[in-house]
């Protein structure tokens, strides 16, 4: 199995060429100190780092998986050196704040450190994943007493974290859950109850993991109302800060899986173990879509690492496998037989994966910077306009970029015939692994229903947003030979959207039939304006890359347009039939 080097051009390119990072630092004023060069050194370390000590660990992490023992996890063989050697280096702390040890680089650059962990081992990569995302909300709403007690070391890796919202009989469906929380004498709370699907919930990679629970009190309201939100620590801490006896909770069982064999999800019991409570009693969802919305956007990234993977192993594959002759003669008549990548339907499978990485890549990055907006802009109408954004596009990164990171991998197996088949070539791990990140942190369906009933009709009703007047301005700023391409679409996206929310009034139904082909329209016609932007780039390009670089961006972006975007047509029609063919069907029909 390939361990191939992370291509830092993809990024260098985005960062500096498209995104404007520099422009970007100047404009919010922060990171005076990160500049290109610095930026994508410290991207190339980090690559340096995962392609020695993470890469070597993928396929075993795969076939060894976890192991469950009493209430102790056994992570794979290389994950507990790994993951001291991780925090040694200063990764996990990469973007945490100074004042409890981290190094307060950007949300950007930790956002690339998350596609680099999927890259490398995706089993792996939601160790440090999801600590990160109990830190940043720790830091929002956590107590003064709560940051000092538990950010040092979560911030710089000692300890782990993790959220655990789903129970045997809830999902996606959280007004349902029925974990307890008790009032203790001395302030704290007993949290009792079953919690499943919980990643990294028990592992042997450092002495503490800290949970952050959603629970119900006496008396609460019915519902998502009557939620809150409790910190349950693994171990309890001393008041020096030393750790103290065990918490009455534990790891159940762990889930034997399709995939991510490297991760532990576990079925986590608390029996009255001791939590502490965040913010406001009966405001715990609210407080947890901070750190849920985190994870889909990572979990969009982990997507778009598993199709950049997939499709470099491909590549290399398709550039040595020898199989017949090229349509127009041979082409390397010194071979007993041409490399497929000669071939028009490899090429075909080849280039939707790698328009797919690109465009991706670009759009990821810039929801980044929306979040680097939120975070840090000082002019209340330009953070409006981010969090508005943000909001819009968090769905269609979580479920776009997964489901197409499916069809990606699907063909890297594909390009490889047989050979993708079998475990040692990688392509088949890269599909099991691909498949969870269409399912956790809300499946596309939900990731759907929220776009479309909630952000659109609800939120924006009907309408776009600031996301079509992007679209819009750079048309008719742009000389780009793609824009009146890029128009049509825009046009339709416009128009299936207006056919939406005039359905939605006479049948409530139409929405959810429309959901999930509304939601890959929209990621199909946003990733055709990053392709545009990639496109003027690289015909603007610097020229530090290469000709053959900037060249690829450009003769990728075309054939995006020409040969994925008209998806949307289909998609058009299909929307337009309605909620009928659906919901006709009678159940005992079926």
């Amino acid at each position: 199995m390939a361990n191939l080097p992370f291509p830092i051009k993809e990024v260098q390119f985005v960062a500096d060429e498209v995104l404007n990072l520099n422009g970007h630092y100047k404009k919010l004023g922060i990171h005076e100190e990160i500049d290109t060069e610095t930026f994508v050194t410290i991207v190339e370390e980090a690559s340096k780092f995962l392609h020695e000590h993470a890469g070597p660990l993928n396929r075993n992490a795969d076939e060894q998986g976890c192991h469950h023992t009493k209430d102790t996890v056994t992570t794979p063989d290389g994950f507990k050196k790994l993951y001291k050697d991780y925090c040694e280096a200063g990764w996990a702390s990469l973007d945490g704040d100074p004042e409890y040890g981290g190094q307060g680089l950007s949300y950007w650059l930790q956002l690339i450190l998350g596609e680099l962990n999927t890259f490398y081992c995706p089993g792996w990569s939601n160790y440090p994943g999801l600590t990160h995302g109990v830190r940043e909300l720790l830091e929002k709403f956590g107590s003064d007493e709560q940051k000092t007690m538990f950010l040092p070391e979560l911030t710089t890796g000692e300890w782990s974290g993790t959220m655990c919202l789903t129970e045997p009989h809830c999902g996606t469906d959280l007004g349902l859950v029925n974990t307890s929380a008790k009032p203790s004498e001395d302030g704290s709370y007993q949290i009792t109850g079953t919690k499943i699907f919980i990643t990294s919930g028990e592992h042997d990679l450092c002495d503490n993991i800290i949970h952050l629970v959603l629970a119900r009190l006496p008396e609460a309201p019915k519902g998502t109302k009557g939620i809150s939100l409790f910190i349950v620590p693994k171990f309890l801490i001393n008041e020096d800060h030393s750790l103290g006896n065990k918490n009455t909770l534990g790891a159940a069982s762990i889930e034997h899986k399709m995939g991510l064999n490297g991760s532990a999800t576990c079925v986590m019991n608390f029996d009255d173990a001791k939590g502490f409570l965040i913010g406001e009693a009966n405001q715990g969802l609210r407080l947890m879509f901070t750190m849920m919305n985190g994870a889909r956007l990572n979990t969009g990234i982990q997507g778009l690492a598993a199709t950049q993977a997939s499709y470099l192993s491909a590549l290399e594959y398709a550039n040595e496998r020898l199989q017949m002759r090229a349509a127009t003669g041979p082409l390397y008549p010194d071979k007993a037989a041409d490399p497929i990548i000669v071939h028009p339907d490899v090429r075909r499978m080849l280039l939707t994966q790698k328009s797919f990485a690109e465009g991706n890549r670009a759009m990821a990055y810039f929801v980044g910077q929306q979040i680097e907006v939120i975070k840090h802009s000082q002019d209340a109408a330009t953070v409006e306009k981010a969090e508005t954004l943000l909001a819009f596009l968090t769905p269609i990164i979580k479920a776009f970029l997964t489901e197409v990171a499916l069809e990606a991998t699907n063909y890297g197996i594909q390009i490889f015939g047989g050979h993708g088949y079998i475990r040692e070539h990688g392509q088949e791990q890269w599909a099991r692994d691909a498949k969870i990140f269409t399912l956790y942190e809300g499946t596309t369906g939900i990731q759907a229903l929220d776009l479309v009933g909630r952000k659109l009709i609800q939120t924006q009703k009907g309408q776009i947003g600031p996301m079509a007047d992007i679209i819009q301005e750079f048309i008719d700023n742009s000389s780009s030979t793609l824009a009146k391409q890029l128009q049509a679409y825009l046009n339709l996206w416009k128009e299936t959207t207006d056919m939406i929310a005039q359905s939605a009034t006479k049948d409530p139904n139409n929405i959810g039939a429309a959901s999930v082909d509304y939601l890959m329209m929209s990621g199909y016609v946003i990733l055709a304006f990053f392709q545009a932007q990639l496109h003027n780039a690289a015909k603007e390009g610097k020229g530090q890359l290469g000709v053959d670089f900037y060249q690829g961006k450009i003769k990728s972006a075309e054939f995006y347009f020409a040969k994925i975007l008209p998806r949307c047509h289909s998609l058009q029609a299909v929307i337009a039939s309605g909620a009928a063919p659906l919901m006709d069907m009678q159940p005992a029909e079926f």
